[in-house]
């Protein structure tokens, strides 16, 4: 290569990436038409450019260049691989349509549908598409990230609707006499020690909180359990937190000392007292431990206890959840629960811009499971049940009913 032909490709190693598509060709049809007799050829070696672009290139140098001109002819350039493959698109709309992957010819039936997976199953079809390509395709398409929503309640029972009307009326009619109405729940069990919690929280740059790699329960360290309470017309919520078992034993503790350290000086007057609870659980409607642990807080506090579950499978819609659980997974957010004590401490401490208040107790009682309740100590429990419902509706008495004394006789 002769000295003036280097000079001229490094000039153009230079100056052509810095041009678009356009100003390239111009500058390379002006170049070999100044070089005349064998400017085609030799700017084709300096510029890396086909004879037959620099040829057209001079062909439109010598028309004349319109500055306004736009820098790609239509039909110019590459052809979208959608145009050279025309079965791509319909290949990738099988491989992610909704119910792909129960079809058993689907490659991803078991598989997540990540571009790199989708990209390999077109490869297997004889599509040639990276992981990148099938990504830009899918917004094209319209499609992207989605998560699970829990929308789907499965079947209701014919009578799920009435219930949350009666509910609904037994709360209204507490409420306007004054009566205490609390919605009980107990929030998932969690795992004690430095691991990691969901969320995340301010913290110096580049000093995150340290927690273990793994999140293997310690067999010698019990989790902890927290069961709590939300009083409707206080706003207020009273949480023990138990290292034993989630039973029906330890449920009907917490409303008692709910009661004997809140309850009976905020009511003062209460004569009964209304729970809403799940229709599962320690305190499910059929446990019959249940009934019989609030017949005896009952008879000590002196007041009836009505019970409303709601109906199987809509506990989402029990107050405690959204007015309470909700407050505290916010505020513990990112944080290790590394001791039973802290646990307390981070419910305790929760509260919300409409002023929630959380009182929280440490309950190291044990509250052994399987204890058995014979036919004689259910029939025993002071109970009537409504005329709606009467499994998912009743009332515990504190004192004795007739058909209590006659089983007892």
């Amino acid at each position: 290569m002769e000295l003036g032909e280097a000079a001229l490709a490094q000039m153009f190693a230079t100056v052509l990436p810095l041009l678009d598509e356009r100003q390239r060709r111009v500058l390379a049809g002006a170049q070999a038409r100044a070089l005349g007799r064998g400017g085609i050829a030799t700017v084709s070696r300096a510029a890396a450019m086909a004879r037959s672009t620099v040829q057209k290139a001079v062909a439109e140098v010598d028309a004349g260049v319109d500055p306004a001109a736009p820098g790609r002819r239509p039909g110019a350039g590459r052809k979208r691989l959608i145009d050279k493959d025309p079965g791509l698109l319909l290949n990738l709309d099988d491989l992610v349509e909704p119910d792909a992957r129960g079809d058993p010819m689907c490659p991803l039936r078991w598989t997540s549908k990540s571009t790199a997976n989708i990209a390999s199953a077109l490869a297997a079809m004889g599509h040639q598409v990276s992981a990148d390509t099938v990504g830009r395709l899918l917004v094209e398409m319209e499609f992207s990230l989605q998560a699970t929503a829990k929308q789907l309640e499965g079947s209701q029972h014919p009578d799920r609707d009435a219930q949350f009307v009666y509910l609904t009326n037994q709360v209204g009619e507490h409420l306007r006499a004054g009566q205490p109405v609390i919605s009980i729940d107990t929030k998932k069990k969690e795992a004690v020690g430095q691991r990691s919690n969901g969320g995340k929280e301010y913290q110096p740059k580049g000093r995150p909180e340290r927690v273990d790699v793994h999140d293997f329960p310690d067999p010698e360290v019990p989790k902890a359990i927290p069961f709590g309470m939300y009083d409707l017309a206080a706003n207020q919520g009273f949480v023990s937190v138990g290292d034993d078992h989630d039973t029906a034993a330890f449920a009907v503790a917490t409303i008692g000392r709910w009661w004997d350290m809140v309850g009976r000086a905020a009511y003062p007057g209460a004569q009964r007292l209304l729970i809403t609870a799940d229709a599962g659980g320690s305190n499910g409607y059929r446990v019959r431990l249940w009934k019989v642990e609030l017949a005896k807080l009952a008879a000590r506090a002196g007041i009836d206890i009505t019970v409303c579950h709601f109906p199987p499978g809509t506990s989402k819609w029990n107050r405690i959840e959204h007015r309470l659980w909700s407050a505290v997974t916010s505020n513990w957010r990112g944080r290790p629960l590394t001791s039973h004590e802290v646990v307390v401490s981070l419910v305790g401490a929760t509260t919300n811009k409409k002023g929630l208040k959380v009182r929280t107790h440490l309950d190291t009682g044990y509250y052994p499971t399987g204890v058995k309740v014979t036919n004689k100590e259910l029939a025993a429990v002071p109970l009537t049940r409504h005329e709606f419902h009467g499994d998912w509706n009743y009332t515990v008495h504190h004192t004795p009913t007739a058909d209590a004394l006659n089983t007892s006789a």
